[in-house]
Parts: structure tokens; sequence; C-alpha cells
């Protein structure tokens, strides 16, 4: 059986529309990772509920010892998820690696957090950091100079102080 030009033309558009059509249906990467993030490191263990709201998980990376001074982790904060208010003697640095979240310093603005941010948390400074509502958030800690201590936990973080956005 001999296809004629318009016949060949013919099957090119239909295939190219189903092609179009399933690509279509099909959500985005945008809408796929909406709302998941996506890990670097192992999971790691349970924040204890004493120090956060919802469900945080801590994997360390560099263990504090005396020759670099610094603790290193990771912490996968589920959506909704926050730390207590808290401060470190010798400051904090967070790197969002992927995910939505907050961070808050006593006094000043929530701010929203997103991948590749990086905030510093003075030394002595009662802050909290944690998930957006809808959105699991992934954050690399470095805690410094640890032979100044590590963190001083605090009363947990209201959900009337989480919600607002002043």
């Amino acid at each position: 059986m001999r296809i004629t030009n318009r016949q060949q033309t013919y099957l090119t558009l239909v295939g190219v529309t189903a092609l179009l059509v399933a690509s279509c249906s099909q959500p985005t990467a945008e809408e796929t990772q909406k709302n998941e993030v996506e890990a670097i490191f192992p999971q790691g263990e349970k924040g204890p509920s004493e120090n956060f709201t919802g469900n945080a998980y801590n994997y360390g990376l560099v263990p504090d010892d005396s020759t670099y001074t610094t603790l290193v982790g990771n912490v996968y904060f589920e959506p909704g998820a926050r730390s207590n208010w808290h401060t470190h003697p010798a400051g904090q640095i967070l790197i969002i690696t992927d995910g939505v979240g907050y961070h808050q310093i006593e006094g000043e603005p929530r701010q929203t957090l997103q991948k590749g941010d990086v905030v510093q948390c003075p030394p002595n400074t009662r802050h909290w950091h944690g998930a957006s509502p809808d959105t699991g958030m992934q954050q690399l800690y470095i805690v410094p100079n640890t032979e100044k201590g590590i963190v001083e936990w605090m009363e947990p973080v209201t959900d009337e102080q989480y919600n607002n956005t002043k």
C-alpha cells in the first residue's frame, strides 16, 4: 500500500497533535515540585518536641570538635514545622537548599526563605526558623566557635507569631 504525500502530512499532523495533547495534560515540573522538597542528605533524626512544633529532622554533617569548633548539619522541616525561639552564643548561618520557609529575629518582621537564601543569625539573638504552611524547607546550618556554646532553647513560637508577617 502506497501512502500519498497528503496522507503522510495528515499522519504527521495527527502525531504532532497527539504529542502536544499528551504534554499539555502532564503537570509541569514547577507544579510537581511546588510542595515537594528534594533531599540532598538523609532525613536524619526527628527533633524533640520540646524544641520544635511539628516534625523537623536533623542530620549531622560535621560534628563539634576542638579542631574545627564548628557544627554543621542539615534540617528538614515538614510543612508547618518550626523551631522554638532560641539563641546561639556565637551566631548561626543558614543556607536554604530547597523549599520555602520563614526566619524571624525577635523584634523584626518575619522573612520568607527560598532555595539559595543565606541567613546570618547574630550571636545571642533570639530567633526561629521553619517551613511554610504548605511547603517543607531544607536547610544547612553552621554554628561556629562552638567553644562558646551551641544553642539555648526557649519557648515555642506561637501560631500568631508564625502567621504574623510583621
